[in-house]
């Protein structure tokens, strides 16, 4: 039986999470194993909860309980689940919630790189990916185009920011991921030694004149294959591209000079997966 309670008082602390925190205050950096973060609509929550993370509470509106977040709230009866009409939901949140549903769930402690790359084949590297929408995105392509993990450095966005995870259509609980730890890992002087002491080869994706088709017979021959792709406008800062085993472009047609990340890794990816 579902522990539903109806919001009676707006400013009850424990819709903190939901109404008052950003998410950048819901996630503790210093202590990952305390922070907190929001899972919203019924497909992200469900593969969320499929992936081990544990639920502190729900959000919803009241005519959900008993359609489609019936076989979410089965899973977990003890779980509070706040409720009300979607006008008082929206009056307090600031926002529509998207399918009417949200749920706070807790964060795990994140694994090194080593861990995350043990048995992949082919990574990708975000460096500075600072949009979410682009990090949803680009978990997406890699959970349905066959990379096996995503690396992250400090400066790009959380995966498991709203907008990130919502966007990735909750992949980011299915594909492995973690952050290049910044004092004992730091991108790129520490991170592309691990890399290479893993035996992955790093291909920069860049627009420079010596940069080989990402259709090249000898990139898509390598056994393990690390993809690095820049932040949004600069693109790769030049250290990381002086230190890639290769420099690699997507061919462009029609005047067009290069594509949005999240367009790029996707075409990228694809091409990978034909190893």
């Amino acid at each position: 039986m579902a522990d539903i309670r109806e919001i009676a008082d707006f400013s009850a602390p424990e819709l903190d999470i939901f109404a008052r925190l950003r998410d950048s205050q819901l996630a503790n950096w210093e202590c990952a194993e305390q922070g907190v973060f929001i899972a919203e609509s019924p497909k992200v929550i469900a593969r969320a909860l499929q992936s081990g993370y544990e639920p502190i509470s729900f959000l919803m509106e009241r005519r959900h309980v008993e359609n489609q977040a019936k076989p979410l709230l089965e899973r977990c009866p003890e779980v509070p689940v706040f409720t009300a009409e979607e006008p008082v939901l929206a009056q307090m949140t600031g926002f529509h919630l998207t399918r009417g549903m949200l749920c706070a769930m807790k964060r795990r402690t994140l694994p090194r790189v080593e861990q995350v790359c043990a048995n992949a084949r082919r990574v990708a590297v975000l460096e500075r990916v600072m949009n979410p929408t682009n990090v949803g995105a680009i978990f997406r392509s890699a959970a349905a185009l066959g990379m096996d993990a995503v690396l992250l450095t400090p400066g790009c966005s959380d995966p498991l920011y709203r907008r990130a995870a919502r966007g990735s259509m909750g992949t980011v609980f299915q594909v492995p991921w973690t952050f290049f730890d910044r004092q004992q890992c730091p991108w790129p002087e520490r991170g592309m030694e691990v890399l290479r002491e893993l035996g992955f080869k790093t291909a920069a994706m860049a627009l420079k004149k010596d940069s080989v088709s990402i259709g090249d017979p000898a990139l898509l021959a390598e056994e393990r294959l690390a993809v690095v792709l820049g932040t949004e406008g600069d693109g790769l800062a030049a250290e990381t591209i002086a230190d890639c085993d290769y420099t690699v472009m997507i061919p462009m047609a029609h005047g067009v000079d290069s594509l949005n990340v999240a367009a790029a890794s996707a075409v990228a990816f694809w091409e990978l997966r034909k190893r």
